[in-house]
């Protein structure tokens, strides 16, 4: 797919300086770029770059003059990385830009769907599922009964979305992760072996949620685990039955989330962060990475440690974690000097 100078400049309402039919086919680093490569210049440390770039076209900011000759054609824009951010949002809208549904397939009794729907192959959806309009569903995904399917959502490859799922608008969903699995429910027998508390509720996620790969939400065991609006999920991470996650919460991978935990909006949570059950976490909060979080925590507190405390607390406490092997031998050489 190709594009020339003056067709991508109107994209980002930009000025060409150079050739407008230049053409380009591919994105590229500005110090890796080759013939046919777009490119951009936004931080001050790469300019040397756009002097021996091999770049075809460099988005650069409006105020960029060179101050040597260049080969490369310019398209001046008032944010380079924002309009570099936006052509690349463009570019995978094109990318994915399929429709219509591929055989082999099914498509169970009682389905509705909307307009520019793309269906891979060996994808099966359940009875009396609904989906919206210019829905992606790539192939091998699994779609069961019962599921609702918001407008300009994209499944890809191997998506697993159990029955009774309610899914809102513009969500994406990436490859293995799995939506609506039973939770981890088992009631302990008097003879020591475990029987299975049935999970009767759903899951739901609200508009704009992003799920990373391999990621799993369980089902509630009653009612349900709730992704609010705006929340990006990256991979690999765990939520456990009847969790609840605010609007806006990002949260890194190999995070995991223990049942009927509440965590609220515009919190920031790094990799690998464990939560126990049954807690509430505020709005605008701030987890390190690595860290257990074992009891309820405040609006706005920032957090770090297994268990974890406040974060200025902890980075005084690590000085003395790291001089303990001194602090002791300081000790036992007082004690020697005492004697």
């Amino acid at each position: 797919m190709k594009f020339t100078a003056s067709q991508i400049a109107g994209i980002l309402e930009g000025e060409v300086v150079g050739n407008p039919n230049a053409e380009v086919d591919k994105l590229a680093k500005i110090e890796e770029a080759t013939a046919g490569s777009l490119t951009f210049l936004a931080n001050p440390k790469y300019v040397n770059f756009i002097y021996s770039t091999d770049a075809t076209i460099t988005i650069v900011n409006a105020t960029f003059e060179p101050e040597n000759d260049i080969t490369t054609t310019l398209i001046k824009v008032e944010d380079a990385y924002s309009a570099f951010s936006k052509l690349l949002e463009y570019y995978n809208q094109v990318k994915l830009m399929k429709s219509g549904i591929e055989q082999p397939s099914v498509i169970s009794d009682g389905v509705t769907y909307g307009d520019n729907l793309y269906l891979g192959s060996f994808c099966y959806v359940g009875k009396n599922v609904s989906i919206g309009k210019n829905v992606k569903i790539y192939p091998n995904s699994f779609i069961g009964d019962n599921v609702i399917i918001g407008d300009d959502c994209v499944f890809f490859a191997g998506v697993r979305v159990y029955s009774e799922t309610i899914i809102g608008k513009s969500c994406v969903i990436h490859s293995g992760a799995i939506i609506g699995s039973d939770g981890f429910g088992f009631a302990p027998q008097e003879d020591g072996s475990f029987n299975k508390i049935p999970q009767i509720g759903n899951v739901i996620l609200e508009d704009n949620v992003e799920v990373g790969s391999c990621t799993t939400i369980d089902r509630a065991t009653l009612g349900s685990t709730i992704i609010r609006k705006g929340v990006k999920l990256d991979n690999q991470i765990q939520i456990a039955h009847n969790v609840e996650i605010g609007e806006n919460t990002v949260i890194a991978a190999q995070t995991g989330i223990a049942g009927s935990t509440k965590i609220g909006k515009n919190c920031m949570i790094g990799g690998q962060v464990g939560f126990a059950g049954h807690i509430v976490v505020g709005d605008n909060v701030r987890i390190q990475a690595q860290s257990g979080v074992g009891k309820n925590v405040k609006d706005g507190e920032v957090l770090q440690g297994s268990p974890s405390f406040n974060y200025g607390d902890w980075n005084k406490s690590y000085v003395h974690f790291r001089n303990l092997p001194k602090i002791v031998a300081d000790l036992e050489e007082l004690k020697k000097n005492k004697n």
